[in-house]
């Protein structure tokens, strides 16, 4: 690596640190006022709200770092050329994209950085944050005992539905267990499925046991529908079932896999399957893109255009990003276009500034 090669990189790194740094930290008070009133409410010391922020932070820092990087390279390419940098390099015979090549390279390393962090921390962290969360600040009963099978504990009644698809609001092979006070099995309700309408769940194909106290034996009924009265919601179900964040690619891959072969609808997990390789690459075009914008004369005038620029192409990378796994969720676009779609868009934008950027 030459020695330009080597300043520019250092540039590059100091202020995407800063950058991190500093929006790590704004993101860490907002989500500290927003939520340590629930820790003060649940009775927690402080040392167990620290570890359940810190907890968070790889997420954080796995959401922040693409655009750490957008706004690290204008800002460190922009300084460049207002201290007339860029123009001695240029007059000395380097062109505009020699200096795309230690952006890219920084890029491309927190690609891997980012993938690499996603699939072997932020999957423990969060689980581990979102338990303390659920158990300890909300101190909600329910637990997840695989990754499939819900398990969840009410008022002297035990329920155990096989899936949950939260996009139709419908639940699986369910069975409601309710106990007396002697924890005997009193009554227990067997269904295909329900959904969740009107405030209430309807559950379909069912068969209803109810014990008969004075023989012990149990009456048998069955319903094609029905509705009955239980103590879950479908945010509950949100809540107990593990999240694709919560998973690696792996563990991710052998869900899906397991859910397609026993028939349920897998294409909710499908498009975040797609998204754990999708995002880490908005590092290397968000770096191809800011160095194109840095270099483009209407932007070299005025660094505060550029860093209002980034900002403005975070935002609808963001909000496209969404739709378009919203999109994927409910089935409108295939799984892997929707991952990928915000990608093509932004990379054929990146491949368009650079072509511009003399």
């Amino acid at each position: 690596m030459s020695v330009i090669d080597r300043y520019v990189s250092r540039e590059i790194i100091r202020f995407c640190a800063i950058v991190l740094v500093g929006a790590l930290g704004l993101y860490l008070i907002v989500d500290f006022f927003g939520r340590i009133d629930n820790f003060l409410e649940a009775g927690l010391a402080f040392s167990r709200a620290r570890v359940y922020f810190q907890l968070k932070l790889p997420r954080m820092i796995a959401e922040i770092t693409p655009f750490s990087i957008l706004l690290g390279v204008l800002i460190a390419l922009g300084l460049m050329k207002k201290n007339n940098e860029i123009l001695a390099l240029k007059s000395s015979g380097v062109n505009t994209y020699y200096l795309l090549r230690p952006a890219l390279i920084i890029g491309l390393a927190a690609t891997i950085f980012l993938f690499l962090l996603s699939e072997l921390v932020v999957h423990v962290t969060l689980s581990r944050a979102n338990h303390i969360w659920w158990t300890e600040v909300k101190k909600k009963s329910a637990v997840t005992l695989r990754q499939k099978d819900i398990w969840i504990k009410g008022e002297r009644s035990i329920y155990n539905i096989a899936y949950y698809n939260p996009q139709n609001k419908t639940i699986y092979k369910i069975a409601l267990n309710y106990l007396d006070q002697d924890f005997r099995l009193v009554k227990r309700i067997d269904a295909r499925q329900a959904v969740f309408r009107a405030g209430q769940w309807v559950f379909f194909d069912v068969i209803e046991q109810e014990l008969n106290r004075q023989d012990g034996s149990y009456r048998v009924a069955s319903f094609k529908e029905r509705t009955e009265p239980v103590d879950f919601l479908p945010d509950d179900l949100v809540r107990v079932v593990k999240n694709p964040e919560e998973m690696n690619v792996t563990e991710l891959f052998a869900f899906i896999r397991d859910a397609a072969s026993e028939g349920y609808d897998t294409t909710i997990y499908w498009a975040d399957f797609f998204n754990k390789f999708a995002h880490p690459f908005v590092c290397l075009i968000m770096s191809a893109i800011a160095t194109g914008l840095a270099a483009m004369g209407r932007f070299q005038k005025n660094l505060f255009i550029s860093i209002v620029t980034g900002l403005v192409m975070v935002l609808v990378y963001w909000v496209l990003h969404s739709f378009c796994l919203s999109l994927g969720y409910a089935g409108r676009l295939p799984p892997l276009l929707a991952a990928w779609f915000a990608n093509i868009l932004f990379g054929m934008l990146a491949l368009v500034v650079l072509l511009n950027a003399e």
